[in-house]
C-alpha cells in the first residue's frame, strides 16, 4: 500500500471527489498493482480521513472501471489497459465532432455568454478540482443543442471516468487546454459549426495522445 498519498482537507463537500482523484491518479501511475486489495482502513489511514469519502470515492472509481468492489474483499485494483484508452479518446473525437457540429448552429447568444465565463473561470483558476468542473460544464454546452439523444448518450457513457480528470493527471493539461478552449471559442462565437467540431476533435485527440504517453 502506497504511503505517499496526501491530501489537503478543504472543502467537506467535496472531499470524496478530491480521494477520489488521488486514488485515481495512483491507480493510473501504477502506485497500486493489478489485482491489488484497497484497504479502506489503510487508505482513510494514510489520507487522514474518514472511512466515508474512502467508500464513496471507491464505488465512483467502480463506474469508471477502475476496481471492482467484490464481497468480503472490498475494492480490487483492475487491471488498466492502454487499448481502452485509446478506444475511449478516438469515440469521443468522433462522437462529440459529430455533436458540436449539429450543436453550434443553435447555440444562444446566451450559450456563448455561459461559454465564456466557464473559459474564463478555468484560465483564472490553479485549482485543478475548479478546472475540471468547469470543464466539464463547457464540453456539455458545446453539444447542448444536440438534438440526437442516442449520440449524446453514447458520449455521456464515454464520459463516466478519468476522461473528464486529465487536468489532474498530466502536468501543464490545463494551460494548453486553455489555449485550445480559446479557439474553439472563437470558431463557435463565428458559427463556424465546421471548424468549431474539428478543433474539439482534436482538442480529445491531443489529450488521449498525452495520456497514453504518460502511461507508457
Amino acid at each position: 500500500m502506497s504511503k505517499h498519498l496526501n491530501l489537503k482537507l478543504e472543502d467537506r463537500n467535496t472531499l470524496h471527489l478530491k480521494v477520489c482523484n488521488v486514488l485515481r491518479k495512483a491507480i493510473l501511475q501504477g502506485d497500486f498493482e493489478p489485482g491489488e486489495r484497497l484497504i479502506q482502513s489503510e487508505l482513510a489511514e494514510s489520507l487522514d480521513v474518514s472511512r466515508m469519502p474512502i467508500r464513496e470515492a471507491l464505488r465512483k472509481l467502480e463506474s469508471e472501471g477502475l476496481v471492482k468492489l467484490e464481497p468480503h474483499r472490498g475494492a480490487i485494483v483492475k487491471p488498466m489497459n492502454i487499448e481502452d484508452i485509446k478506444e475511449i479518446y478516438q469515440l469521443r473525437a468522433n462522437l462529440e465532432k459529430l455533436a458540436v457540429e449539429l450543436s453550434v448552429p443553435d447555440l444562444t447568444e446566451g450559450d456563448k455568454h455561459e461559454l465564456k465565463t466557464l473559459m474564463e473561470e478555468m484560465e483564472n483558476t490553479e485549482d485543478p478540482e475548479v478546472f475540471v468542473e468547469a470543464n466539464i460544464s463547457f464540453h456539455q454546452l458545446l453539444i447542448k443543442r444536440c438534438t440526437w439523444g442516442r449520440l449524446l448518450s453514447f458520449i455521456e457513457t464515454l464520459w463516466n471516468g478519468f476522461p473528464q480528470q486529465t487536468p489532474t493527471l498530466l502536468p501543464g493539461q490545463m494551460k494548453l487546454s486553455n489555449q485550445e478552449h480559446q479557439q474553439i471559442f472563437e470558431a463557435v462565437n463565428a458559427k463556424n459549426e465546421s471548424k468549431s467540431a474539428t478543433l474539439v476533435s482534436e482538442h480529445i485527440k491531443r489529450t488521449g495522445e498525452a495520456l497514453v504517453n504518460s502511461l507508457g
